[in-house]
């Protein structure tokens, strides 16, 4: 499984980098808010260190507007992915730009007909938000077993990117299930490293060592 770390702060994307096991990135308008930066400059920083699938979101709704901001985007750099929303026009620009060959994710996913509309326009990424169905007491992880289902059943090339992940459970179920990508905010990718038996060994593993004559 591929991860991506869903967020707009470049040091949490530099930190995340320097631990060898970051794939890609994923932003959106609220990550980008929440840092008080201009677009134009973190766009330019994340592409500048990112050098896998960096998803930047298109702001407009209309299919124009859309196609408009994602030749904008899609010329950035190669490592440019299109984020566009699973809309009707969402999905008919999805269909165009993967025809001239731009990468998409199609986003704000919340059933697997939705999915199934993207596979069709040829979406690269597919985000459901597993977290937010979890909000409203569904269960999100079971969106990700049926989108995969029915990729299987007909070969679709389309990613299953497991979204809006909220804890580590999140990140094993979405493992578990075979999702292709998950993308986590910077916080639960910190925590995926976290064990007290880990800690707990290490300590006593430097308090042994530093029994060890000439090792003190």
């Amino acid at each position: 499984m591929k991860f991506f770390v869903d967020t707009a702060v470049v040091d949490e994307i530099r930190t995340a980098l320097s631990w060898g096991i970051l794939d890609g990135v994923t932003t959106n308008p609220t990550l980008v808010a929440k840092t008080g930066r201009r677009f134009e400059d973190v766009k330019r920083e994340i592409l500048a260190l990112v050098k896998g699938p960096v998803s930047l979101e298109v702001t407009k709704m209309d299919f124009a507007g859309m196609m408009e901001q994602a030749h904008a985007l899609a010329a950035e750099g190669p490592q440019v992915v299109v984020k566009v929303p699973l809309t009707k026009e969402g999905i008919q620009a999805c269909k165009a730009l993967s025809d001239e060959g731009i990468r998409t994710n199609v986003t704000l996913c919340f059933s697997a007909n939705q999915a199934l509309l993207a596979a069709k326009a040829g979406a690269t990424y597919i985000s459901p938000f597993v977290g937010r169905l979890d909000d409203i007491s569904e269960d999100g992880m079971l969106l990700i077993g049926d989108i995969l289902q029915v990729y299987r059943n007909y070969g679709f090339q389309t990613q299953v990117l497991a979204a809006s992940i909220r804890h580590p459970v999140h990140v094993l179920q979405a493992a578990k299930l075979g999702a292709h990508v998950c993308t986590v905010p910077f916080k639960v990718l910190e925590q995926l490293f976290n064990h007290p038996l880990t800690d707990r060994g290490n300590e006593q593993f430097l308090k042994d060592w530093a029994k060890v004559p000439g090792q003190a």
